[in-house]
Order: structure tokens, then C-alpha cells, then sequence
């Protein structure tokens, strides 16, 4: 029997792949790509770590669902993302026609699923996406504020280790 999976469930496995990311010190930011209850593609921010400014954990599973469903739509997909995306990354979402987005914790400096602009429903555009946020927002807000509390220790104690 195929059991299907709740919103919940699939932000959960986009959490993981967050801490991924915390793992190698890059802003924990997870996203999946879920088709027909499977999970088909996966990404973390890597930006830092592959001096690619564009490697958000968006632009990275959207760039393997191309290539697993050999098209650049993906039509009838859902993107799971740990945080709100950019304006960059919701301009990937329109383009590649993704049908939904999950996303976790809002992110009021730049998200543009509805925290600075909507991006995603304009209907300006010739595609917009269906948005359900705040899935898992505590915990995927949470590791986030986590590490920018570690980051910024860490910076405090270097200024200080350097005056001594």
C-alpha cells in the first residue's frame, strides 16, 4: 500500500538536509521536490562552500528534478524549503512551473512568498505557484537562529582574540 505523506512529514526530510548544511557551516537551509508522494530531488545551501552565490538549497534540487524528470518544468511538484525563498529563488519557481511551495519560517528581509512581496501569485506573470507557509516554522526558524547566535559568538571572539 502507498501511504501518503502529509506536509509535516515532508518538511521534516527538508530539515534534514538543513542540517546538512549547518554540518559543512553554510546557513542551514534544506529544500526537497516531492512528485506523486515520492521525494525526487534534494538540496542545501551551498554558497559559500561552492563560491556560487546561485547555490541556494532551491536552486540546487530544482537543478536535480530537471535532470531526474529529464524537463526543465516540473509540472505537478511541490518544493519543501526550510526557510522562505529569496526573490531569486521564487523566480526559479515560477520559471520552472513548479505547481506548489511549502515553505517553513518566514523570512522578513528577503522572502518573496509574502513576507517583502509575493513573487510567486503575481499575477502579472504567466505562472504562479500555490503557497502554504509557516509548515514547521518554529523548528525551521529555530535552526537558523541557532547558527547566526553560534556565527556571531564565533565573530565576537576573533575581534577579541585579534585586540589581545
Amino acid at each position: 500500500m502507498n501511504e501518503q505523506y502529509d506536509d509535516n512529514y515532508w518538511m521534516a526530510k527538508a530539515l534534514e538536509y538543513a542540517k546538512k548544511a549547518e554540518n559543512i557551516n553554510e546557513i542551514p537551509v534544506g529544500a526537497i521536490i516531492v512528485k506523486d508522494n515520492q521525494l525526487i530531488a534534494a538540496g542545501y545551501n551551498r554558497s559559500i562552500t561552492d563560491n556560487d552565490p546561485s547555490a541556494h538549497a532551491e536552486m540546487i534540487a530544482v537543478r536535480e528534478a530537471g535532470k531526474v524528470l529529464n524537463n526543465y518544468r516540473l509540472i505537478d511538484c511541490t518544493l519543501y524549503v526550510t526557510l522562505e525563498p529569496c526573490s531569486m529563488c521564487a523566480g526559479l519557481l515560477v520559471h520552472s512551473r513548479i505547481e506548489r511551495l511549502v515553505f517553513g519560517a518566514k523570512d522578513a528581509k528577503t522572502g518573496s512568498a509574502g513576507s517583502i512581496m509575493n513573487l510567486l501569485q503575481d499575477p502579472r506573470l504567466n505562472h504562479q505557484v500555490e503557497v502554504t507557509g509557516e509548515v514547521l516554522a518554529a523548528q525551521c526558524g529555530d535552526i537558523i537562529s541557532q547558527f547566526f547566535k553560534r556565527r556571531r559568538a564565533q565573530i565576537k571572539a576573533l575581534k577579541k582574540a585579534a585586540k589581545n
